[in-house]
């Protein structure tokens, strides 16, 4: 309540036809930020910014195979201007709750929502197809504006490809800008933070921070074959992924069918903290530096000429926030717009914790940013 009083005041003191659409702004975001994180949206502020949501589901014919979406419409406001939210890597993908609110909440605020789903983000697998499925929802959404470039909000390791797809010159035209959240700038940077805990900056510095286990689970489910002989994949295979699913009864009974090998095999690779299997790990992303180098936005960024947003948890132990450091270093001058490490937030998630004011108003105004390049 404080930060809305804030909002109104400043519109008082400032002239109101120029000042108004940037209130407005942060208006919409705070309320956009009550939502996500579960609150009610004051009464003085819902009627400002509160349209009422028609979701549809629609499969999109995208030239590399038809893919899942959900298009969120704000009702009496035909003309809004559109925006690509793309899920993280995550099992329900826009079946995800915090996704579901997430773009409700944005589109209650006048912008028509894309949420394209993502096969392969979707199955814990983060492969350079994504990278086309994200441009070509964009080209869609694109021509469904009528032909009125659109944003992007990417989401974890999403954001990264989010921002190599906007580096595609074929993409170009139909981005506005771009909006990464706890994203990562190189992936083997990030998977070595898995092995050691350790991350380091741009300026020399080292962020030490204990790595969630979610992180290594994704690199084993991701090159199975790497760690387990071939006839043991599918068995294995089954219960790492009701493992990252965070579905345990299914687990259970996945690890109630394997032979003794294959559930040695099995908690061997749950034990993330181990170290046999932190070399197991090791040794596997030897093998796969290339192809980690190919969703990654360090060395491809040259090209990009978008505005870009980036945010990230201060606390984040997935993707550690020393990412976002490099990915400023690494785009180009004059295209960050704005890069915000927040405690408010730890990987996409409100902190419990108390913020403080001025966090609190950091991060308003970080999303009144993205509601303004959305409105141009």
């Amino acid at each position: 309540m404080l930060i809305l009083l804030a909002c109104l005041l400043a519109l008082l003191l400032t002239d109101v036809a120029v000042a108004w659409p940037y209130v407005l702004a942060r208006l919409q975001a705070l309320a956009v930020l009550d939502r996500v994180a579960g609150k009610p949206v004051p009464n003085a502020l819902a009627w400002i910014v509160s349209y009422p949501v028609q979701r549809t589901d629609l499969m999109l014919p995208l030239p590399g195979g038809a893919i899942r979406a959900r298009l969120y419409t704000p009702l009496n406001r035909p003309q809004a201007p559109g925006v690509v939210i793309v899920h993280g890597v995550h099992s329900k993908g826009i079946d995800e709750p915090r996704i579901i609110t997430f773009a409700s909440a944005m589109a209650s605020s006048g912008l028509r929502v894309l949420t394209p789903e993502l096969p392969d983000i979707k199955d814990y697998h983060v492969g350079a197809n994504s990278i086309a499925d994200i441009g070509d929802s964009a080209v869609w959404l694109d021509h469904a504006t009528g032909d009125r470039p659109v944003g992007i909000i990417g989401i974890s390791f999403s954001g990264s490809l989010s921002l190599l797809a906007a580096a595609e010159p074929r993409y170009r035209p139909v981005i506005r800008f771009v909006t990464a959240i706890g994203a990562e700038d190189q992936m083997s940077r990030v998977a070595n933070y898995y092995l050691t805990g350790r991350e380091s900056r741009p300026d020399g510095t080292v962020e030490i921070l204990p790595p969630h286990e979610y992180g290594a689970l994704v690199l084993e489910y991701e090159n199975l074959q790497d760690f387990v002989p071939a006839p043991d994949l599918t068995a294995v295979r089954l219960v790492l992924r009701e493992h990252l699913y965070e579905d345990r009864p299914a687990q259970r009974a996945a690890m109630a069918r394997l032979t003794p090998r294959q559930a040695a095999e099995a908690r061997q690779l749950m034990d993330t903290s181990s170290p046999v299997t932190r070399r197991m790990i090791a040794a596997s992303n030897a093998l796969h530096l290339a192809a980690m180098a190919a969703v990654s936005p360090a060395g491809h960024m040259n090209s990009l000429a978008t505005p870009v947003y980036l945010l990230s948890g201060q606390a984040d132990n997935i993707i550690p926030s020393a990412e976002t450091q490099w990915l400023v270093r690494e785009i180009p001058h004059g295209e960050v717009k704005m890069a915000l490490i927040s405690p408010v937030i730890s990987h996409i998630d409100m902190n419990d914790q108390k913020p403080t004011f001025r966090d609190q108003w950091r991060l308003v105004h970080f999303f009144a940013l993205i509601i303004r390049a959305a409105e141009r």
